[in-house]
């Protein structure tokens, strides 16, 4: 249970790439983001723009921010909650969308938890469900494996046994890949996956050349494949 001494721990959506505020974002969570002056980000250079998009209240030279990302280790993730023992609320902002999911603050919240700090997540975009909802796979059933090998014969190997989970569950297969590797993911997809099985393919979610389609592995072969590099892009699949 929350200790009501402390803070809260805010999980702050943010955009996914664009200054698209008014569209992605509920009017709500930018208020409450407006009001905050102690930040645990990803990425100080993106934190700080997103806060300049939203027209923050204070100078951003006057706001706190924290690093929090692959690099931090876990003896130090205490430090970053200590303003919060004190009984004053700070938001956490990763990268782009929804922090908390395929990012370092599930660790973060975790901690929050054991030391009875209250998380409040906050509604906005999220790739992985809004590339689910769009994509006509099953959403009773799915799993979110986040990235998978980087080694191409352990993807491969991977990719395989997913096909084969997503067949005998009836269960939809969602992954991600480092956006300057995602054409590699394509080529092993198409190349090692069954003709039948489906294939949807997210890229650029609410940005204005947004891309979510999905076809049989053995119409994508005979399609113009798009142009994924360096791009966000989620993976679905189910056989």
């Amino acid at each position: 249970m929350a200790d009501s001494q402390f803070g809260t721990l805010y999980f702050i959506p943010v955009t996914m790439g664009a200054d698209n505020i008014n569209q992605v974002l509920p009017p709500d969570v930018v208020t409450l983001a407006q009001g905050l002056d102690e930040f645990i980000v990803e990425n100080e250079k993106t934190a700080r723009h997103f806060l300049g998009a939203i027209k923050h209240k204070k100078p951003i030279r006057e706001i706190t921010l924290k690093t929090l990302n692959k690099r931090t280790e876990d003896k130090d993730l205490s430090k970053l909650l200590s303003t919060l023992i004190t009984g004053k609320d700070v938001g956490l902002m990763s990268e782009a969308g929804c922090p908390g999911i395929a990012d370092p603050g599930a660790k973060l919240a975790a901690l929050a938890h054991q030391k009875g700090i209250r998380v409040a997540p906050l509604v906005g975009p999220s790739s992985i469900l809004l590339g689910l909802m769009a994509s006509g796979l099953n959403g009773q059933r799915f799993t979110f494996l986040g990235y998978l090998p980087a080694d191409r014969g352990a993807r491969i190997k991977q990719l395989k046994a997913l096909e084969q989970r997503a067949k005998s569950h009836n269960e939809t297969q969602i992954f991600i890949e480092t956006p300057f590797r995602n054409q590699h993911m394509l080529e092993d997809l198409l190349g090692h996956c069954s003709n039948d099985t489906k294939l949807c393919i997210a890229r650029n979610i609410s940005l204005p050349d947004e891309y979510i389609v999905t076809k049989k592995i053995g119409a994508w072969k005979q399609a113009t494949p798009p142009d994924l590099h360096k791009k966000p892009t989620v993976f679905l699949l189910l056989a």
